[in-house]
């Protein structure tokens, strides 16, 4: 089948839904996550990744992890999804905690969103969008319902019979971003998710997603500090190598929140952070500043 020109990513955004309106069936288990002491070396390598490494993922909060690129965030969330199990070797606690008294397989309560889209080519955005769903209990009609749904707001409304190949980059990430929405499971790890789109879209989807994962525990990577402030809980930087975690303390503002001169300052001592570990990497010697992290 011949590819369309890519189309236009300036389709309209549906706001979040109120309670009256699009209700979906909602999973409540809630789950905290906390590593401690972790370690993670792959099989072909001598050197750990992570080390001395800790971390708290709270039920029905947003945690964001910063870190210059190839510094292992990537890696702890494929772990965190039990991707690399039979890659790495692991050490350290990573325990779970939930609500509820038996503890579920958490390999199917949790949704993983990877840097790359990963859309089949060969089905439609509609039925990838409803892909992993097409294993549960619901009938294929209510699951193109709640997609159809998803898709006007994300904005691809039109877009529902049409192929990956024939969308733009930005449009792709949509349509991955409403099938990790689809999923409806209480851990959701995202790895860069808006990092595709224009500005304006990127900031209507941050506040889509904030509103449909309100009761997640949901962790993502990202590579913006702004962003990291507009929608985290818990922001951590993964610094060195091997990486270890350092917690920073955010406004109490909820989120999404907006940007003050509080963030403003957050945002001067992360880029600090980050200049300071990617100068090291390089070999190139950073300047010191007076950064007030209370």
């Amino acid at each position: 089948m011949s590819s369309s020109s890519k189309m236009s990513s300036s389709s309209k955004i549906v706001s979040a839904p109120t309670e009256s309106q699009d209700s979906f069936e909602v999973n409540n288990l809630a789950v905290n996550i906390t590593i401690t002491k972790g370690c993670l070396r792959y099989h072909d390598s001598i050197k750990p990744v992570l080390s001395e490494f800790d971390m708290t993922m709270p039920a029905k909060h947003w945690t964001c992890i910063l870190g210059r690129s190839g510094c292992g965030k990537t890696s702890l969330l494929r772990y965190l999804a039990g991707l690399l199990d039979q890659q790495v070797i692991w050490s350290g606690a990573c325990s779970i905690d939930t609500n509820q008294q038996t503890l579920p397989d958490l390999s199917n309560q949790i949704a993983y969103m990877a840097q790359q889209d990963l859309l089949l080519p060969w089905l439609s955005v509609l039925d990838n969008v409803t892909l992993s769903s097409k294993f549960g209990s619901e009938t294929a009609t209510v699951n193109k319902d709640k997609a159809r749904i998803l898709l006007a707001k994300v904005g691809l409304a039109d877009n529902a019979n049409h192929f990956p190949q024939q969308l733009s980059g930005g449009m792709r990430q949509r349509v991955a971003l409403a099938r990790t929405l689809m999923q409806d499971k209480p851990v959701v790890l995202m790895d860069e998710p808006f990092s595709a789109l224009d500005a304006v879209t990127r900031y209507r989807l941050q506040d889509l997603a904030c509103e449909l994962l309100k009761d997640k525990t949901v962790v993502f990577i990202t590579h913006e500090p702004q962003e990291a402030i507009r929608l985290a809980d818990h922001i951590y930087i993964m610094q060195g190598t091997p990486a270890s975690a350092t917690q920073l303390q955010v406004p109490s503002t909820p989120t999404p929140r907006p940007y003050d001169a509080e963030c403003a300052q957050l945002q001067q001592g992360i880029m600090h952070c980050l200049a300071q570990d990617s100068g090291s990497k390089l070999g190139l010697e950073i300047g010191s500043g007076n950064w007030n992290w209370s």
